[in-house]
């Protein structure tokens, strides 16, 4: 008997102009944890979801061997029922039903065809033991955290008798405590005999927890790391992802020139009137032309609130105290007010709240600056083609054309795009709240490089970040925040992490959030 749970033979699959993959070799042996890592647009969702049917047989060339068997998935509900799940990173719960209500939807216990509900309670305990979730049944999703959504997304799971779990960079959006506690489950879930595949970006991560790790590259399988022979570790996993050595991974630029004061805050404050309270308290900032200054604090700290306040963002927000744009007093009632000035914010949410994810690479590049295509009101599509083609260009965007969706591209590239979005609207101000969050190293060095850029070119960063090491890889200042105000301001040279966490942790109450 095979000691491979699964088996996927020379797996290939094209989109039109793209082959996401290319003969992929990727065996999982039964308990055991093996991590799929690459960089984004590798393949690792795409092989995935050829796995679980999402992509459904005839899609794609190859095959799956799942249990000594050679398998047809033609839709999800087959893998599904031959003991196969995955868990995305975008959780598909129903935040108005209960706990009970989402780990049994679809797989109802039934007595004679008729819902069972004092059944389904009673069970739903049981399984939300086996993920160690002390919470009622009984409890709305959407009044639980993310990090217990996800353990309810692998209760669900586990009530379907799965042999085989998939998570899709399952700690993305997870704190620390959260994040540990997430990884600790997966190993007792693989000492209970169920096997796990891991897609993560993050290293640290993969080298605590994988007993395997394959990585994947433009789509095409490279190697299989093994935990026993000490191969996994993070500069090999980077060399075999990316093809080559990341000696520097915050480029520096040789000779910058710091230039005069272009943002000042003074006693500013954000009083929220929908949550009741100030999110935001008597903060002084100020960012020089050419200069990258970073904020850092915990989670909850009023980064988002503050860049947000200053870009005119949040209606419900009233402001108090002064800012100054290249040493003008000035008022923004509107993000169009903060845009005119030069200012430009990219969201910590590019999904959500940066970019237009049914429409395609054009029309987000253009949106925030339609003025600059337009004649009398009328949008010259050839100039905005020629547009979205520079920034393709510019910014090495992983496309089949500028054509294709945002929707169906990675999520470095995807961020890409909302920086070429806020470029083109012409800013001296940029703010990017979280910019490499949920990319890989690969990408993130681009976007780095892509600061640095920026910065020669005359433009001044604002970057707030929950990484420690890319607040004080990039910046040449740190802010630090804690409860809504600003704790302290280090230099370049002075900052260090533990000097960080003493600035953070001067609120109080927040000790158990993480960067």
């Amino acid at each position: 008997m095979s000691k491979y749970i699964l088996e996927m033979h020379n797996i290939s699959k094209s989109f039109p102009g793209v082959k996401a993959l290319s003969e992929v070799n990727f065996k999982v042996e039964k308990g055991e944890i093996h991590c799929l890592v690459g960089e984004n647009g590798a393949g690792k969702s795409t092989l995935m979801k050829v796995l679980s049917g999402v992509y459904p047989y005839g899609n794609y060339e190859g095959d799956i061997v799942y249990e000594g068997k050679v398998q047809q998935f033609n839709k999800i509900s087959d893998s599904v029922d031959a003991g196969i799940a995955i868990i995305y990173q975008e959780l598909a719960l129903f935040p108005d039903l209960s706990v009970y209500e989402n780990i049994y939807i679809g797989n109802e216990v039934k007595d004679r065809g008729i819902i069972n509900w004092n059944e389904t309670i009673v069970k739903a305990k049981e399984v939300l033991e086996k993920v160690n979730l002390k919470v009622n049944p009984e409890t709305l999703i959407k009044d639980l955290g993310v990090g217990k959504q996800q353990l309810v997304e692998i209760a669900k799971a586990i009530s379907k008798n799965v042999k085989l779990l998939i998570l899709d960079e399952p700690t993305a959006a997870l704190n620390e405590d959260d994040s540990e506690n997430l990884l600790e489950l997966i190993k007792a879930l693989r000492d209970q005999g169920i096997t796990c595949i891991m897609i993560s970006h993050k290293l640290k991560e993969v080298v605590a927890i994988a007993d395997k790790a394959t990585i994947l590259r433009d789509g095409e399988t490279i190697c299989t790391l093994d935990a026993s022979k000490g191969e996994i570790e993070e500069r090999a996993i980077i060399k075999h992802m990316v093809g080559r050595e990341l000696n520097a991974i915050y480029p520096e630029i040789p000779d910058k020139k710091i230039g005069e004061r272009v943002l000042e805050i003074r006693n500013w404050s954000a009083y929220d009137s929908q949550l009741g309270r100030y999110v935001v308290k008597n903060a002084n900032l100020h960012l020089n032309k050419g200069e990258i200054v970073g904020i850092a604090g915990l989670m909850g700290s009023g980064r988002t609130e503050l860049a947000l306040s200053i870009f005119g963002n949040q209606p419900q927000y009233k402001l108090g105290g002064e800012l100054l744009i290249n040493g003008e007093v000035k008022k923004f009632k509107h993000t169009s007010d903060a845009i005119a000035e030069g200012i430009a914010y990219v969201t910590e949410d590019r999904k959500e709240n940066g970019l237009f994810l049914a429409q395609n690479i054009t029309n987000n590049v253009s949106i925030a600056k339609l003025s600059g295509i337009s004649n009398q009101g009328i949008i010259n599509d050839n100039e905005e083609i020629k547009v979205a083609e520079q920034y393709k260009k510019s910014l090495q965007i992983k496309a089949s054309s500028i054509e294709q969706l945002v929707g169906k591209l990675s999520g470095g590239n995807q961020q890409k795009v909302s920086l070429a979005k806020w470029l083109f609207a012409g800013p001296e101000i940029l703010i990017l709240d979280e910019p490499t969050r949920g990319i890989d190293v690969g990408a993130k060095f681009e976007i780095y490089t892509v600061m640095n850029e920026l910065i020669k070119q005359g433009l001044s960063i604002i970057v707030i970040s929950s990484e420690l090491g890319e607040v004080l890889g990039m910046s040449d200042r740190i802010y630090v925040m804690a409860e809504g105000e600003i704790k302290g301001e280090l230099a370049k040279g002075e900052a260090d992490q533990e000097k960080i966490m003493e600035l953070a942790t001067q609120g109080g109450g927040l000790k158990d959030e993480i960067f």
